[in-house]
């Protein structure tokens, strides 16, 4: 019993690594044991090679890697959270659980976000699908509907639900006609733009889940505008978000596929809903990035940020890196939503080693455990600064069209956390 990972690369998908379950604690499923070798023509081709590595630091060789638990990128290549129930639902499922871990693995995950994906969950599709597709339209009437319906006519389906998240989301291709197709359902020289649909938490009837949803779009510019890495601007209609992928670039007819993954991947944890330390994730991303220092910095400004705006789902899933050419860097900024809104009552997720609930993080003392990768004065003086850019939020979040009576709520607050940012200012001593 095993799978063969693939991965996107040079302009076409290579079979790179089998895995195999240990059988014994097959039931337990990520958190089952296995073993995994890079395939040994792919070895041969590109052994030493950074950028042919599954994950950065997964050296390509001949080497036998054992693993006590499923290697945590194979892990984001599971379809999680709406779309782990979307394909429970497809296979008739009777048991949800840990043992449908493998069977997800191995019919769930032939098109999920990045550039790996499963050989054996590879779907070919019907030769004449990607002639029709369906209008924009349809998305917007069906709404979290859509794949059924899409399903009931006959279109290819299973690619759209390989992702991860609770609120319901699907990845689509756009052709060259605007109509839409389910990942994997069209040609690579047929695909105009990829996007991610997505649509709100819990029931629909819910305000609260509608305004987090609505409000991620003009939360993302305000980002933008608070200088962090981000992609193209979100696209909100009819209580339906599209948002454009920045791990697909489509160019002269072809499909770059880019690789992604979780902070979970990187820190090496495969536990679901694993509760981590940011400390932990910047000491395994100065490991790994290409320039330590700005995505250091990059990654303190997005937690400023996500603590001002209250973005409390700050897990491990919902930042990711990027590898381009070997080179490893913080992906666009994502899943930047009022997370503080969600009926479900969801706390700050990830924290600082010290940091306490309610109160501010201590950033003085965050900068001196970074000291590794950033100068200590430096930071406290960056971070000083940027407290004037916390303090202008409401104004920016008002400029961006965020909800009122979210910049209303969060007025007060935001003063809050710009304070804790002015008492790390370096003491001058004359």
């Amino acid at each position: 019993m095993d799978c063969h990972v693939q991965i996107f690369l040079d302009n076409c998908w290579k079979t790179a690594a089998v895995f195999e379950p240990d059988p014994q604690t097959l039931d337990k499923g990520v958190a089952g044991g296995g073993r995994l070798q890079y395939d040994i023509d792919y070895a041969v081709t590109y052994l030493g090679n950074r950028a042919a590595e599954l994950i950065p630091g997964l050296s390509v060789g001949f080497e036998l890697f054992r693993f006590e638990q499923w290697p945590p990128f194979l892990v984001d290549l599971l379809p999680g959270g709406a779309g782990r129930r979307a394909w429970l639902r497809r296979m008739q499922a009777e048991n949800e659980g840990p043992q449908m871990d493998w069977h997800l693995l191995t019919k769930g995950a032939g098109a999920p976000p990045g550039n790996l994906r499963i050989a054996e969950a590879v779907l070919t599709p019907p030769p004449d699908h990607f002639k029709i597709g369906f209008p924009r339209g349809d998305i917007l009437e069906q709404r979290e509907r859509f794949l059924d319906y899409a399903e009931e006519r006959g279109a290819h389906v299973a690619g759209a639900s390989s992702v991860q998240g609770e609120a319901p989301k699907y990845l689509l291709a756009e052709d060259h006609a605007g109509m839409f197709h389910a990942e994997g359902a069209l040609p690579d020289e047929k695909i105009k733009k990829f996007w991610l649909v997505k649509f709100p938490r819990g029931r629909r009837t819910d305000e609260r889940n509608q305004q987090v949803l609505r409000n991620e779009a003009p939360y993302l510019e305000v980002a933008r505008k608070f200088g962090i890495r981000t992609g193209e601007p979100l696209v909100y209609e009819g209580d339906v978000l599209f948002v454009p992928r920045f791990d697909r670039n489509v160019a002269g007819g072809r499909v770059e596929r880019v690789g992604m993954h979780s902070l979970y991947a990187v820190a090496n944890i495969a536990e679901f809903g694993a509760v981590v330390r940011h400390d932990i994730y910047c000491r395994a991303l100065a490991k790994i990035v290409v320039d330590p220092v700005q995505e250091m910095r990059e990654y303190i400004r997005r937690d400023i940020l996500n603590l001002a705006l209250r973005n409390t789902d700050n897990h491990g899933r919902n930042t990711a890196v990027l590898r381009t050419n070997g080179q490893v860097r913080l992906s666009p900024l994502f899943d930047f939503a009022p997370m503080f809104l969600d009926p479900e009552g969801i706390g700050r997720v990830s924290r600082w080693e010290d940091e306490q609930p309610g109160n501010q993080p201590e950033w003085a003392v965050i900068c001196e455990k970074l000291k590794n990768s950033v100068n200590p004065i430096e930071t406290r003086t960056w971070l000083a600064d940027l407290g004037e850019d916390v303090k202008r939020l409401p104004e920016t979040m008002h400029d961006c069209h965020v909800d009122d009576v979210i910049i209303q709520r969060l007025t007060g607050w935001i003063a809050e956390v710009a304070a804790g940012l002015d008492e790390t200012q370096p003491k001058t001593w004359t």
